[in-house]
């Protein structure tokens, strides 16, 4: 279904996708489409949209602060030496997304980020597809947004080759979507245009 802008009581045109959810919009309005260029910030939106897989982005942005307590605020040096004593405790914690094949995929994906951060680090690694800058899209309804392009096919594979699971094209899409690297805002959405300008990140629930 095609759907554009929404006009909100507070006379703000929104993407239509947070809803009335204040807790959405307030995502909509502060972080997605923000670039981000923290290293261990890139990593934990990717692992947080890994665990989406098969879910809502709303149900894991609800848990966000679960998840964060569970893995440590997302250190990657904390994560690569979880063992099998962790990851057990971590499938009987209810405040997160208790699935092994993505909790073991944490794992790997906190080793392989790692090894990058050996070389160039993970930002730069990510930034450098899209020449360090955000890619304007220029949509004006829902229905136009892919849900994976060449781009995302292409970071997918590399991510997938250095080890990194649940990484597939339209994760990476999600991820480069609320992390910046394309804005996807709808253009008549007032966040548009301002897309790109950074704004504290929102704390969770």
């Amino acid at each position: 279904m095609s759907r554009s802008a929404r006009l909100h009581a507070d006379g703000k045109m929104r993407c239509p996708w947070p809803g009335d959810d204040p807790f959405y919009i307030a995502y909509h309005d502060t972080e997605w489409g923000v670039p981000e260029y923290d290293d261990q910030a890139l990593y934990e939106k990717l692992i947080l949209d890994g665990f989406q897989a098969g879910l809502s982005w709303i149900t894991i942005l609800r848990k966000r602060e679960n998840f964060r307590k569970a893995f440590d605020d997302f250190h990657p040096e904390k994560i690569a030496r979880y063992n099998a004593k962790k990851i057990h405790a971590l499938m009987n914690d209810a405040g997160i997304v208790r699935n092994r094949a993505k909790i073991e995929g944490t794992v790997a994906s906190a080793k392989s980020y790692l090894k990058i951060m050996e070389g160039p680090g993970f930002s730069k690694f990510l930034w450098d597809f899209v020449d360090g800058k955000p890619k304007v899209n220029q949509f004006k309804t829902t229905a136009s947004v892919p849900a994976s392009t060449p781009l995302s096919i292409k970071i997918s594979k590399e991510l997938s080759g250095r080890g990194f699971k649940f990484v597939g094209p339209t994760i990476v899409y999600a991820f480069m979507q609320a992390t910046g690297m394309v804005n996807d805002h709808l253009v008549s959405c007032f966040r548009h245009e301002a897309g790109t300008r950074r704004v504290p990140r929102l704390k969770g629930k």
